[in-house]
C-alpha cells in the first residue's frame, strides 16, 4: 500500500527532479581526478598492499595543519573496512546502510583522509538535520585533524570564513577546508551563493541522509560535487517511494554489505540489551477517537493516496500517532513502573510531543518522576540550548542526574551513550524512528554492559470490521518491528510472549 501511487514513469516526468538535475547526477564527473578505484578497494578488502596510508607529498609554502588524517590510535574495524572498500568499486558514489552506532561518521572521514593520500581531497562538506549534529560531527572532525567551519543560524559568524577559506583553496595557499552544516543553512541563500566556488576535489557527505530526499531539500544538493556519500541507518524514506528514489540517484544505491543491528551487536558495536514491552490500553474517550481517525484513514488509503501526495493522509497519521503517544494510561503505567525502581540512575524517559490532558506529556513525566516519587531528572528537547544540553549530559553521566526525560532527541544522532535503561513512552509508525529510537541506546560505554529497554505499546481498541481490516494491515507491519527487535533480546521467548497478546487480539501470523 506504501508508496504504490508513484510508478517510475510517473516519476520521470514529476516536478520533484529537473531533468537537467537527473542528467547530472549520472554525469561520471568524477573521472578527471585520476582516482586508482579498484587498486584502493583491493586494499581494504585485504587482497593488495597492508592498509597503511601513504604520506602526502608536501607543497612548497603550504601549511599541512588542519588535513584529514586518521587517528595514531585508529583500528577501523572489518565491517568499515568493508564499507570504505564498497564505496570505492562504486567508483565515488554510494549510501552507507549501517546500524545506528555502528561508526558511520568514522568510514566517512577515513575515506575523506584517503582520498586526500591519493589526490589531495580539497573539500569536506557535511550536511546533518540539526545543530546538535553538527557539534558532534565537530568533535569527531577534531579527531582526524581537521578543524571544521560551522555553518548554521546567523550567516555573519561563517560565510566571511567560508568565502576566505574558498579563495585560499583556489589560490593554493590552503591545502584543506571542512564545512559542517544544517539541511537548514544549505538552502539559504548564504551557502547557496558559495557552492559554485567548491572545486572537484569535493567529498560531500550527507549524514542522516534519509532528510535529503525531502522536495524541499534535495533540490539544493550541488550537482558540481561528484564525491558523494550517504550516512543513514534507515535510508528509505517513510511513505515517499519517490523521495528514497531521489535521494539514491544523487548519492547512490545502498552499499553492500549492509550492517544490520544483529550484525552490530554481534561485533560488540553495539551491547546486548533485554526487552520489556508493556501493553497500555486506550481510555473510552481515546478509543472513539482512534477509531474515527482510523475509519478516515481507511478511505484515504482506499483512494490509493499516499504521503507524499495527500497532505490529508500525512495530518490523519500524525494525529493518530499523537493520540496514540499521548496516551493517559501510559502515565499510569510509568509510575507503577517507577516505583520500583526510585534508586536507578542513567534512565532515559522518551516522551511524545502530545497533551495528556491539557498537560504537555513529557511535562507530566517530569513531574511524576521529580516531585511524587523524588527521582532526580530534568526534561532534554530540542529547545534546551546546546551548552545547557552538555552539562546535563555531563551531569547524567556523572549519575547527579538519575534520569533525562526528552523528546525527539534519540532520533536524530545524539550521542548520550551513558544510557543504561531506556523507557519509551513515544509511539510511531515511522520505521526510521523506530529503528532510532531503539538503537541509539544500545551504544556502548564503559560502565554498560547491556541495556534494558521498557517499551510502552498501545493496544488498539475493538473496531467495527471496516476500520478492523484498515487496522490490521497498518499494525501488521509495525508489529514485525517488535517482533525483530525482541528476537534479538537476551529475553527472546519472555518478550515475544507478551507481543503475542497483540498477534492473538488481530490475528497476525
Amino acid at each position: 500500500m506504501r508508496g504504490q501511487g508513484v510508478g517510475r514513469s510517473e516519476f520521470r516526468v514529476g516536478a520533484r527532479y529537473h531533468t537537467e538535475q537527473r542528467l547530472d547526477d549520472q554525469k561520471p564527473i568524477t573521472q578527471n581526478l585520476n582516482i586508482p578505484w579498484e587498486q584502493i578497494a583491493q586494499r581494504y578488502r585485504g587482497k593488495g598492499d597492508s592498509l597503511r596510508v601513504r604520506e602526502a607529498k608536501p607543497r612548497y609554502g603550504v601549511k599541512t595543519h588542519y588535513v584529514p588524517q586518521l587517528p595514531a590510535n585508529l583500528q577501523l574495524r572489518d565491517y568499515q573496512k568493508q564499507a570504505i572498500a564498497s564505496w570505492f568499486e562504486h567508483r565515488g558514489r554510494g549510501t552507507l546502510k549501517m546500524a545506528t552506532g555502528s561508526g558511520k561518521t568514522i568510514v566517512a572521514l577515513a575515506i575523506a583522509a584517503e582520498l586526500y593520500q591519493q589526490i589531495e581531497l580539497q573539500v569536506l562538506f557535511v550536511i546533518c538535520p540539526s545543530r546538535h549534529l553538527v557539534t558532534q560531527w565537530e568533535r569527531e572532525c577534531q579527531k582526524f585533524n581537521l578543524h571544521p567551519i560551522l555553518a548554521f543560524e546567523n550567516v555573519q559568524h561563517w560565510q566571511s570564513h567560508l568565502s576566505r577559506q574558498l579563495y585560499n583553496i583556489r589560490a593554493a595557499t590552503q591545502p584543506f577546508l571542512t564545512l559542517v552544516t544544517t539541511n537548514a543553512t544549505l538552502i539559504s541563500e548564504g551557502l547557496r551563493s558559495q557552492l559554485k566556488f567548491f572545486p572537484p576535489k569535493t567529498l560531500i557527505v550527507g549524514d542522516e541522509a534519509h532528510n535529503l530526499g525531502a522536495q524541499q531539500v534535495e533540490a539544493y544538493l550541488p550537482r558540481n560535487i561528484g564525491l558523494r556519500l550517504a550516512l543513514s541507518a534507515t535510508p528509505e524514506r517513510y511513505f515517499d517511494d519517490s523521495g528514497t528514489e531521489s535521494l539514491f540517484n544523487y548519492f547512490g544505491a545502498v552499499l553492500e554489505p549492509e550492517f544490520t543491528l544483529a550484525d552490530a551487536i554481534e561485533k560488540q558495536a553495539l551491547v546486548r540489551y533485554s526487552y520489556h514491552p508493556l501493553l497500555v490500553e486506550l481510555t473510552q474517550e481515546e478509543s472513539l477517537r482512534y477509531a474515527a481517525l482510523t475509519k478516515r484513514i481507511g478511505w484515504a488509503l482506499a483512494e490509493q493516496e499516499t504521503l507524499e501526495h495527500s497532505s490529508t493522509l500525512t495530518a490523519l497519521l500524525m494525529k493518530r500517532s499523537r493520540l496514540v503517544g499521548a496516551a493517559a494510561n501510559k502515565l499510569h503505567t510509568l509510575r507503577h513502573l517507577m516505583q520500583g525502581r526510585r534508586h536507578t540512575t542513567h534512565t532515559l524517559f522518551y516522551c511524545g510531543d502530545g497533551y495528556v490532558e491539557n498537560c504537555r506529556q513529557v511535562e507530566a513525566v517530569t513531574r511524576i518522576l521529580g516531585r511524587e516519587l523524588g527521582y532526580r531528572v530534568n526534561t532534554y528537547t530540542a529547545d534546551t540550548p546546546v551548552v545547557e544540553r552538555e552539562n546535563l549530559r555531563q551531569q547524567f553521566e556523572r549519575g547527579e542526574l538519575q534520569g533525562l526525560v526528552a523528546i525527539r532527541c534519540l532520533d536524530e544522532g545524539v550521542d548520550i551513550p551513558a544510557i543504561q535503561t531506556a523507557i519509551i513512552l513515544a509511539s510511531t509508525g515511522n520505521p526510521r524512528q523506530f529503528i532510532q529510537r531503539r538503537g541509539r541506546i544500545l551504544r556502548p560505554h564503559p560502565d554498560k554492559k547491556t541495556a534494558t529497554l521498557f517499551d510502552m505499546i498501545v493496544l488498539p481498541p475493538e473496531l467495527d470490521r471496516e476500520t478492523w481490516e484498515v487496522e490490521r494491515n497498518l499494525l501488521r507491519k509495525e508489529l514485525v518491528r517488535f517482533l525483530a527487535f525482541a528476537e534479538l533480546a537476551d529475553n527472546a521467548k519472555e518478550a515475544k510472549a507478551t507481543l503475542s497478546q497483540l498477534q492473538i487480539r488481530y490475528q497476525i501470523s
